[in-house]
């Protein structure tokens, strides 16, 4: 079993701030890559939606390779280098300025250009921005369970980061189709405008994350190079069925999340003729998103972590269910289908935002079935599964497009094509959002009796730890 030393000190507010920013600056660029970078692509640029359908998912099939082995490379370089400024604190340094410039050449570059120079520019800058996503969002995300000690911290620190998300997707969401609505949604002026702004704004935000934040607990001295393998994750996927229930968790809720936003552009663009209802919508439903997440905490003390998550997704599957029965026997106005969508949603994005409590928790049970703690393997190859949610989401909703008839120049849809755009934006996520519930119903096994284990063994150690001995921690 590894050991591992523990800064002194109780998680601070300046701690929550940091890993809130985290989320915050990154989803800042993110969100936008799965609420109007479709609309972007086939109505400004001009690319037919099943090219966009092939490319989508050759940029993610690179994203998804990458997320485990930077996961990797990061638990390597750290027990072979022993960074004093931690063990991913330094990538997120590293990552954020090309975050940040990649982002403003995939909004600007191609729309200068056309044809093979078009698809050329723009495909190589969106596997740059994977990339440099990859390598801030890695790290960020590892963090949790490196600046966390205990379920309650990292109940904190999940919750933290799900205001954080909340803030990152809101903003975007909100004010992108304003920008885009302002000069049409079929020219390039809003996109460009809307792309630059949340790129500046996510960097200094992102930065903000990597001054808050401190790494509390860190690998011990102990931990060769050597004993950290890139094989080691099939181990994990072997032998740690907690893990194999978050990433299918993990695949199903992507696909639901990258499938509503990517749709919900075309929804109100195509069925309801204005895409600022969806910035409407989304102020509407904006009280309750804020609620819950002053709520969620207070909920996770009673119900605990997993429990949470798993009511959450049974509601907002219901919900979403709910609203497609509605379309089918009444018409539903735009304002309606998009609070009660973002309601639905919004219940089973609870999931998202907690889920990162449980990749701690399922990183410690790892640890203790395995005696090694590999963080960013471990959170690499959960965020493979996100990825390929990401793609069947986005590649799905692309080829989706050209099955029902959605015709991009048309002033008017058919009525199959409208009724495809309900069935694409409601129905389907609610089959994933239940299928994600599942996989916590019937695949998740921490047990309260197991987390009694962990605790114990953590305990014994923390007991045998030289008490002289505490983490030095330095800033860069």
């Amino acid at each position: 079993m590894n050991n591992k030393k523990t800064a002194n000190g109780a998680l601070t507010t300046k701690h929550w701030l940091g890993y809130m920013f985290g989320d915050f600056g990154g989803c800042m660029t993110f969100a936008l890559m799965a609420s109007i970078f479709s609309i972007y692509c086939t109505n400004v640029l001009g690319i037919n939606a099943t090219v966009m359908g092939i490319l989508t998912i050759i940029w993610t099939i690179w994203d998804a390779v990458n997320d485990p082995l930077m996961g990797a490379l990061m638990d390597k370089a750290f027990v072979k280098h022993r960074n004093k400024n931690g063990k991913f604190r330094p990538w997120l340094l590293r990552a954020t300025p090309l975050l940040a410039i990649s982002a403003i050449a995939m909004w600007t570059v191609p729309t200068f250009l056309e044809g093979i120079p078009l698809l050329v520019s723009l495909f190589s800058f969106k596997i740059l921005y994977e990339a440099s996503y990859t390598m801030f969002n890695i790290p960020m995300g590892s963090l949790l369970s490196a600046m966390s000690k205990n379920d309650s911290e990292r109940a904190s620190l999940s919750s933290a980061r799900g205001v954080g998300s909340m803030f990152g997707n809101m903003i975007p969401g909100m004010v992108g189709p304003v920008i885009i609505g302002l000069f049409g949604d079929k020219t390039s002026t809003g996109y460009i405008i809307t792309g630059v702004a949340c790129a500046a704004i996510g960097f200094l935000v992102c930065l903000l994350h990597y001054f808050f934040t401190e790494e509390r607990t860190v690998v011990n001295e102990d931990t060769k190079a050597d004993d950290i393998k890139f094989s080691d994750i099939i181990d994990v996927v072997k032998k740690n069925r907690a893990f194999v229930a978050l990433c299918i968790h993990g695949i199903c809720i992507c696909t639901m999340q990258y499938l509503t936003e990517n749709i919900s552009m075309y929804m109100y663009s195509a069925v309801y003729n204005d895409v600022t209802y969806k910035t409407i919508a989304s102020a509407l439903s904006a009280p309750f998103m804020l609620g819950s997440m002053v709520a969620v905490p207070f909920m996770c003390k009673k119900l605990g972590l997993e429990k949470l998550i798993r009511y959450s997704l049974l509601i907002g599957g219901a919900i979403c269910s709910g609203l497609f029965a509605m379309h089918l026997f009444m018409e539903v106005s735009p304002l309606v289908h998009g609070v009660i969508l973002g309601i639905g949603s919004g219940m089973a994005m609870v999931s998202i935002q907690m889920q990162w409590g449980l990749v701690g928790e399922a990183i410690d049970f790892n640890e203790y079935i395995t005696g090694k703690r590999t963080e960013g393997s471990i959170y690499g190859t959960f965020n493979l599964s996100r990825r390929i949610g990401q793609t069947v989401g986005l590649g799905f909703s692309f080829f989706a497009l050209d099955w029902i008839g959605y015709q991009p120049l048309s002033e008017v849809q058919t009525g199959g094509t409208i009724f495809g755009f309900k069935v694409l934006c409601v129905l389907v996520p609610a089959i994933f959002i239940l299928g994600s519930w599942a996989a916590f119903k019937f695949v998740w096994n921490i047990t309260p009796e197991i987390r009694s284990k962990m605790a114990a063994r953590k305990n014994t150690e923390a007991v045998a730890e030289p008490a002289a001995e505490p983490a030095q921690i330095t800033e860069a």
